[in-house]
């Protein structure tokens, strides 16, 4: 029972993400604008490679690098905040909102091109279904 609890606790620490809170912040905003960079720059292939699988699939069924370089992306700007909430991340950009989540990867983003709606939800210009 002990060696179940041990393993356990590994498997939710590396899900979780190890290191203090500011380090996964950190962590989360460097993802959110290399996902940015990688749209800019016309790495489509790149910026797929870092959207959660849901995402991916919800921006094309078929070809995912085109179809996020036609998303309508902003440029990358300064990070103004970042706040991770467990498995959960958002990284506030100038211009942006960029939702991310936990993988065993690292981080994926779950949304991006997001602008507030006062008390509605985000818009976003790309999302998970």
């Amino acid at each position: 029972m002990r060696r179940a609890i041990f393993v356990f606790s590994l498997v939710v620490l590396g899900l979780a993400g190890c290191g203090s809170v500011g380090d996964r912040e950190d962590a989360a905003s460097a993802t959110a604008l290399r996902l940015l960079g990688d749209v800019a720059a016309g790495d489509g292939a790149g910026a797929c490679a870092l959207l959660a699988p849901d995402t991916a699939s919800s921006v094309s069924d078929s070809d995912c690098p085109s179809a996020i370089l036609s998303s309508d992306l902003p440029e990358p700007g300064s990070v103004l905040g970042a706040d991770v909430y467990g498995q959960w991340a958002q990284v506030r950009l100038t211009g942006d909102t960029v939702f991310l989540a936990v993988f065993p990867g690292g981080w994926r983003v779950v949304a991006a091109g997001c602008t507030v709606r006062g008390n509605k939800p985000y818009d976003c210009a790309v999302e998970g279904d």
